[in-house]
């Protein structure tokens, strides 16, 4: 079945060849025509099936069908968990509205709040946001949400994982209540599906199957060994292996930035990408990362949401990720697009736990690798060669007892703040979105110089 099959007009199939795609993925094929006729959708998919597309295009569509934009509103809102795939949307959105003439603009963290108001004073189609920054800026007058046409909420159980529960609720009662919905999650808890609930209407439903499949394509294998083993072991895989591009992933930002340095000592050269890095730092990592020029690149569960590159060869998971389902995700970023990949876990004692809840999610045990030979004594000669370049190492991580995690949450940012007139102190949203006249007008740099001001990468990623 082709795209034109589907529906679809013809600048959006003639955009569609020009970036090589010619058949419709499962989710495409079964979402657009829905989406074509207006009706909300609720799809359950997994980053790299075509989702982004699967709503793009027909939302694209419907638009043109529309009226103009007015200055500072926008027509379609897609939000975000991460300013990475905020920014991943985006580019497809353009991509996909070359020839239909739509505007696009993004709005989030990590970048100046004068911007993001520059990018939209003239009105957009297509606004890509990160709920913190979005509420930022309804705040302060610069973005209007009363003319919204299409909403999509996508990575939901990410941005739920974040604490962006309470924004997207609020986000929800600035919109029309007359709109299409569309709501993407790679999970369906119960507390995404009562989410669900409250936003969709008589949704049509869209499940693919979920990306634990993937383990079929991946070649899987678990190494046990002590944590303060886990870099000199890192270190002789990368250097032994024929490694494409490899995805580091790490549980916090310290311990990302703890392995680049060390594999930096040791002549191996990677960068990190977590909350905590501007936005140009993260672009730059990207770039280098896609290009192939530092084809390693050490990334935290979060940061790494959005991160579509063909060709990662190897996914080493540094320390096991303490919810199942990020193993998951961790593993699907290598074996895209019908090709094989490795995944090398690296299982200290305290991670066992997380190990067997790994397995029972996936339904199969990981084969038990060894460690390479000779490893304590390679182990001493990369820690004298590192000591040697660039001092001692500095202290790896202390595991809190497993009782005490819990999901991330984001930095306050855009913590609601008293103003006159509103019930219990909060912030009055109820005109938010009628043309700014209650919004407080701030200077213009809140948020300016924060990494990642009301952005759920800075938080927990």
């Amino acid at each position: 079945m082709s795209f034109a099959h589907l529906g679809l007009a013809e600048p959006l199939v003639r955009a569609l060849e020009a970036k090589g795609y010619t058949e419709p993925t499962p989710i495409q094929r079964d979402s657009i025509p829905q989406l074509l006729e207006g009706r909300d959708l609720l799809g359950i998919a997994q980053t790299g099936t075509g989702k982004t597309a699967a709503f793009v295009l027909p939302s694209i569509q419907r638009l043109t069908e529309g009226k103009k934009v007015l200055p500072t509103h926008c027509r379609m809102l897609v939000l975000a968990p991460t300013r990475e795939l905020a920014s991943q949307i985006a580019d497809s959105a353009r991509a996909y509205g070359q020839f239909s003439k739509m505007s696009v603009a993004t709005v989030f963290g990590g970048t100046s709040i004068n911007k993001n108001r520059n990018d939209v004073a003239r009105g957009v189609d297509i606004l890509v946001a990160t709920p913190g920054r979005l509420i930022d800026c309804v705040e302060q007058g610069y973005i209007n949400l009363s003319m919204i046409e299409i909403l999509v909420l996508d990575e939901a159980d990410q941005m739920l994982d974040l604490g962006f529960i309470h924004a997207l609720k609020k986000i929800v009662r600035m919109v029309p209540r007359k709109r299409q919905t569309l709501f993407f999650s790679a999970t369906m808890p119960v507390a995404i599906r009562d989410l669900a609930s409250q936003f969709l209407n008589d949704p049509a439903t869209v499940s693919i199957k979920p990306a634990a499949t993937t383990a079929e394509r991946v070649d899987q294998s678990v190494i046990f060994c002590n944590q303060t083993e886990k870099q000199a072991l890192l270190t002789i895989l990368l250097r032994d292996m024929p490694v494409d591009r490899a995805l580091v992933f790490t549980r916090t930002k310290h311990g990302a930035d703890r392995v680049v340095k060390l594999l930096a000592g040791n002549g191996v050269a990677a960068n990190a990408i977590h909350g905590n890095k501007s936005q140009p730092q993260r672009e730059r990592a990207l770039a280098l990362f896609k290009s192939g020029e530092v084809p390693i690149l050490v990334a935290t569960d979060i940061a790494a949401r959005g991160i579509d590159v063909s060709g990662v060869s190897h996914v080493f998971n540094f320390e096991l990720p303490n919810v199942a389902e990020q193993y998951v995700h961790r593993i699907g970023r290598t074996a895209r697009a019908g090709r094989s990949g490795e995944a090398i876990a690296f299982c200290a004692d305290d991670e066992r736990p997380y190990l067997k809840d790994i397995e029972k999610v996936t339904r199969q045990k990981i084969p038990v690798s060894e460690l390479p030979e000779d490893f304590l004594k390679q182990a001493e000669q990369l820690k004298a060669q590192r000591v040697k370049t660039i001092g001692a190492d500095p202290a790896p991580r202390e595991d809190r007892p497993r009782g005490q995690r819990g999901p991330a949450r984001p930095k306050a940012s855009h913590a609601p703040r008293a103003t006159p007139g509103s019930a219990q102190g909060g912030r009055n949203y109820a005109n938010a979105s009628a043309g700014g006249g209650g919004a407080r007008r701030g200077r213009g740099g809140r948020g300016r110089g924060r990494g990642g001001s009301g952005n759920g990468a800075s938080a927990g990623a």
